[in-house]
């Protein structure tokens, strides 16, 4: 539970808070890049502080700020409007491609991601995952194949809001875009599930445990 709380609260303050703070700087009369900038500057702030805070900051944490951080850079460098709406799908596809390399990977990213939610909770004995991960080939295909789906999730998202930042009125981007985020969490929460739950996941008797010791 507290860990879906952290979700839904970096949620908030990475695309509620920042959507709130653009609309509401255009109705006080600033102009497109200025809303976009000061607004982006919010999940930054975030982020900082999260980082400055955690003891051993992870490599997903590291990298969401370093994107963040890249992202305020742009919108004070760069000033067309257009692009500046487009810079979360360009971010979103580079964070795919991350996630499609890190399949090959000492540890994929979807198992990197998920892990804090789902560990203890799966396994014939709730067992650490990284014995799991060491004492099942399985485990492992499991995760490397999830890490590709969520990385060509993330492809398609990222194309869809290019498109979206290019076409509509400016003003209705950035809301959009926040619900896209909420749109497409939930249909990757569903996708996964349909491949979770055949290959065994969180059934504890599942073959997919088969090479765990049961005594």
């Amino acid at each position: 539970m507290k860990a879906r709380l952290q979700v839904l609260g970096s949620l908030a303050a990475g695309v509620v808070a920042p959507m709130a703070l653009y609309y509401a700087l255009r109705a006080a009369g600033l102009s497109h890049p200025t809303a976009l900038l000061v607004s982006s500057l919010l999940p930054a702030a975030q982020a900082v502080v999260s980082l400055v805070r955690g003891r051993r900051p992870d490599r997903l944490g590291l990298f969401m700020t370093t994107m963040m951080l890249v992202g305020v850079a742009v919108s004070v460098l760069v000033h067309d409007t257009r692009f500046l709406l487009a810079k979360d799908g360009w971010f979103m596809a580079v964070a795919a491609v991350w996630f499609l390399v890190s399949a090959r990977g000492d540890r994929p990213l979807a198992f990197v991601f998920t892990r804090f939610l789902l560990e203890g909770r799966v396994g014939p004995g709730r067992e650490s995952w990284d014995v799991l991960w060491e004492r099942l080939p399985a485990f492992r295909r499991v995760w490397r194949t999830a890490t590709v789906i969520y990385g060509v999730g993330m492809l398609a998202d990222a194309a869809v809001r290019v498109v979206i930042a290019y076409t509509l009125p400016v003003d209705a981007v950035p809301g959009i875009s926040a619900a896209q985020y909420v749109v497409w969490l939930l249909l990757m929460q569903v996708v996964m599930n349909l491949y979770l739950v055949p290959a065994g996941l969180f059934n504890r008797h599942s073959p997919l445990y088969a090479g765990l010791s049961r005594t």
